[in-house]
């Protein structure tokens, strides 16, 4: 989140639960069975433990995740898991206290150390630490991040810091995000706008154009490449 906060969203600019599941069903219907519900931080919405259990009892979804900084995961893993959430990725970018304290605007990496036990215990499974670096997982950060998730049985992937404004990402050290050859991804926004690309200035309303419309429209125009985007920033369209 920027230090001097964001632009928040007038309520009725959001998609309702109701909104967001007919998109979901839209997109099964369209041969799209794998869905990551992210943010922003998505645990602070409330209710999302019914979200989850919406999502997940529509016929077709084959693979529910979600991506959280795991602040909130330690009391709502399980309810999540029990409403039909697969598995998670969760935000951990350092292992030093203070740090993360730093990096954070004050959070406490003892909630997410739980919130990942939290998780594991739950058994959403496997559970993958989402790690940021500035050039290369080699950073002394990034290795004690990797030492802890091979202590925990746990997942890691490199992410390298990304600037939409000037066109900066790269292939996820770990993953297949960033790879434009292969990306399939589509992105839903809290205000409705499905986009084709992170990287792409390109949306399409599914208030104003309908839910298939609009990913027909998105996917029609899924860019080879990722360029640029100005008029977007992580925190609201998701990172």
């Amino acid at each position: 989140m920027p230090e001097k906060g964001v632009h928040l969203m007038n309520h009725k600019d959001i998609l309702s639960f109701e909104e967001i599941t007919e998109v979901v069903s839209v997109a099964v219907s369209e041969g799209i069975d794998k869905f990551r519900i992210t943010g922003g931080e998505p645990l602070v919405r409330k209710d999302i433990v019914t979200l989850i259990q919406q999502i997940a009892a529509v016929n077709g979804v084959k693979d529910l995740s979600m991506t959280t900084n795991g602040i909130l995961l330690e009391e709502l893993a399980q309810p999540l898991k029990e409403a039909g959430l697969q598995r998670v990725n969760i935000s951990l970018d350092t292992m030093n206290p203070l740090k993360f304290k730093e990096i954070t605007r004050g959070g406490d990496i003892n909630k997410v150390l739980r919130g990942i036990q939290a998780a594991k215990n739950a058994g959403l499974k496997p559970v993958k630490i989402n790690c940021v670096v500035f050039k290369s997982s080699n950073e002394e950060d990034a290795k004690e991040v990797k030492e802890f998730c091979r202590l925990n049985d746990l997942q890691v992937r490199f992410i390298h810091q990304m600037n939409l404004e000037s066109g900066e990402f790269s292939v996820v050290e770990g993953g297949n995000g960033g790879n434009c050859i292969q990306c399939n991804r589509l992105r839903l926004t809290a205000n409705g706008m499905v986009k084709p690309c992170l990287f792409d200035e390109q949306e399409f309303s599914v208030r104003e154009m309908g839910a298939e419309k609009a990913l027909l429209g998105a996917l029609n125009n899924k860019p080879l490449n990722g360029c640029m985007n100005s008029i977007g920033s992580f925190y609201n369209i998701g990172g």
